[in-house]
């Protein structure tokens, strides 16, 4: 995680709207605002990001991305936002404005910005997946653990689209993973990915800084057609997002030396 850190919940709305945070630059396009922290941006036809900005214990109020995938009237979900009250918001708007029910949810690690909202999920009894690492470390950590698990990878079908989650290896944390997603050829590389704007690693206390390059050079040979790559925070874009990764991983390793 590399946490944009602010003082309040009524800064997310003046940080939406400023140029310094939320989504921004080239990917200023049509977008909705559910609420002063939620955002949504269509990327595809099919496939939308949201943008949701939550009160993180220790880092403040952080903006963090998530993914979702909608074929009908049916809906995919990676990521839910940091909370519970976010979360529900988020399966209301999709309910009352895509018409689209959430058939199937998959966190890409265990932090609380990728499956904060998770209990929401299970309220409403939408089936949720998840690395095995994932489940174990949830567990340890006395969190809501996901229903099922895999090792390697999970094919998930919605309507007529499918998503592969794969476990690649350890890198911001030991458990993530990242979602792929042929027809609309978006890699949702979650915190593993840096956005082009971060100019530091940021949270890496529970990852693999060793590992890290060695599994984004893997995520970079399985998807070479990428053309939207979707990081943890701040703006998406293409396949320089996982260069920019390795030349800033190259950097903290270098100065880690001096």
């Amino acid at each position: 995680m590399k946490f944009r850190i602010v003082t309040g919940w009524s800064l997310c709305l003046l940080l939406l709207l400023n140029d310094t945070a939320g989504l921004k630059g080239q990917n200023s396009q049509s977008r909705w605002i559910i609420n002063k922290q939620i955002e949504i941006v269509p990327l595809t036809e099919h496939a939308y990001l949201h943008a949701t900005c939550d009160s993180i214990p220790g880092f403040g109020w952080v903006w963090s991305n998530g993914l979702i995938l909608v074929s009908g009237h049916k809906a995919l979900l990676f990521d839910t936002p940091v909370s519970d009250a976010n979360t529900e918001h988020l399966l209301t708007w999709l309910d009352d404005s895509l018409y689209a029910a959430v058939e199937g949810f998959i966190p890409n690690h265990w932090h609380t910005d990728c499956m904060g909202g998770i209990n929401t999920l299970k309220h409403r009894g939408i089936p949720s997946y998840a690395n095995e690492l994932t489940r174990e470390l949830a567990q340890s950590k006395n969190l809501p653990v996901p229903d099922k698990g895999f090792t390697d990878s999970l094919n998930l079908q919605v309507g007529t689209l499918t998503a592969t989650a794969y476990f690649l290896g350890a890198a911001h944390s030991m458990d993530n993973i990242v979602v792929w997603i042929p027809s609309e050829k978006i890699l949702f590389g979650g915190c593993m990915v840096k956005a082009l704007s971060s100019t530091t690693m940021g949270y890496t206390t529970d990852g693999d800084m060793n590992a890290w390059p060695i599994t984004i050079g893997r995520v970079k040979e399985k998807f070479p057609d990428a053309q939207v790559v979707v990081p943890g925070h701040g703006d998406w874009g293409g396949k320089e997002l996982l260069d920019h990764t390795l030349d800033l991983l190259k950097t903290n390793s270098q100065n880690l030396k001096k």
